[in-house]
């Protein structure tokens, strides 16, 4: 499933990374192993951090993706499902059916 993966990171510990060249190694990295389909570093809520797209092809990957996130910056990790327009119109009839059960 595809996810996008929000990540921010704590200041003091990312200044401190970013300072001694750990954070941009580690991203590298992370970014090396989880394979996003995108990645995005941006500032969301005051801190840094990143938003990826990965395609999980089984649950079991998520651990894969995040705790790289969690153990060597301690981040602050978000997983949000996605799916692209094809994966919408296929979707159609499960809408379809809980407008009918539930709406």
């Amino acid at each position: 499933m595809r996810c996008i993966i929000k990540v921010t990171f704590p200041i003091e510990k990312s200044n401190e990374a970013m300072k001694t060249g750990k954070l941009q190694k580690t991203l590298k990295s992370i970014v090396d192993e989880i394979k996003p389909e995108a990645a995005y570093f941006t500032a969301e809520r005051g801190q840094r951090g990143g938003i990826f797209v990965v395609d999980l092809k089984e649950p079991s990957q998520l651990p894969m993706v995040a705790e790289p996130f969690f153990l060597a910056l301690n981040a602050t990790v978000e997983v949000l499902p996605a799916m692209t327009l094809e994966d919408l119109m296929k979707a159609g009839p499960h809408i379809e059916n809980a407008i009918k059960k539930y709406a």
